[in-house]
């Protein structure tokens, strides 16, 4: 691992990348929930406690409250059609300031150790990052996850060689927010050391499955490859005009890598 990196924004000038392969020595930008890390589990589990914690809330008033659990399916449906999660809490029986309550036990929950141990290995990830190794392709990973909990999950899976960089911010409670201005900032802070670094970034791609990747992607300059493995839709993403759709990452590498 070179470097793991938490840094305020810099003032960098728009990247000029056409589209094509990736060749040795080139940069590969890449969010991290989503195309390494399946956090559907963690999301899912978070929501239900929150459900539960919520009705204990009310129960202590004497309250019953009458709700309606999602099945993951449901549940995840709704989030990669980016339906808010006030819609969410509403579909689950709950109204008002129940919502409020709801929504401030997720925002306690979804970072909590015992449920981070719940990310999995996205499919075919250990093969595309073996791949870019293999081509001496940098991967610099450029998350709204702190750093520190994406190199202990790939320290987890005996991955933390296969990435460059981490840019992360500081704060635990942005990633479930994903606020595009959030991953602009850090894509442009990752952009910028590069250039000071002294790589090419001719042909450098940003990788990701929401549409703040694909939008910081396309404020800086990059060609962007939106994932359909993670917590968007691809009807979804489409609607950011992306330059390409893949699954996951596996086959986004294989896209990338070899000859059209």
């Amino acid at each position: 691992m070179q470097d793991v990196i938490s840094r305020t924004p810099l003032q960098v000038t728009n990247v000029a990348c056409p589209s094509g392969l990736l060749p040795s020595g080139s940069t590969l930008f890449c969010d991290f929930d989503g195309p390494i890390a399946d956090v559907s589990n963690r999301y899912y589990n978070t929501y239900q406690l929150a459900l539960t914690a919520t009705q204990a809330d009310y129960a202590a008033q004497g309250l019953s409250l009458p709700i309606r659990r999602l099945t993951k399916g449901q549940f995840w449906y709704m989030k990669q059609n980016r339906l808010p999660d006030t819609t969410i809490a509403d579909w689950s029986g709950l109204s008002g300031s129940q919502i409020e309550d709801f929504l401030a036990h997720v925002e306690r929950l979804v970072n909590c150790s015992s449920l981070l141990d719940q990310d999995l290995l996205q499919p075919g990830v250990r093969s595309a990052l073996a791949t870019l190794q293999d081509r001496q392709i940098r991967v610099v990973i450029v998350t709204l996850r702190q750093a520190s909990q994406v190199l202990d999950f790939l320290h987890q899976y005996d991955l933390a060689t296969a990435i460059c960089q981490i840019y992360g911010p500081d704060s635990a409670k942005i990633a479930y927010s994903n606020r595009t201005q959030h991953k602009i900032c850090q894509l442009k802070a990752a952009i910028a050391d590069q250039s000071l670094l002294g790589v090419d970034m001719t042909h450098s791609w940003m990788i990701g499955d929401t549409e703040a990747d694909v939008c910081a992607g396309q404020a800086i300059g990059l060609p962007t490859l939106a994932l359909t493995c993670g917590i968007r839709s691809s009807i979804y993403l489409k609607g950011f005009a992306p330059t390409g759709v893949q699954r996951d990452l596996y086959n986004a590498v294989r896209y990338l890598t070899n000859p059209v």
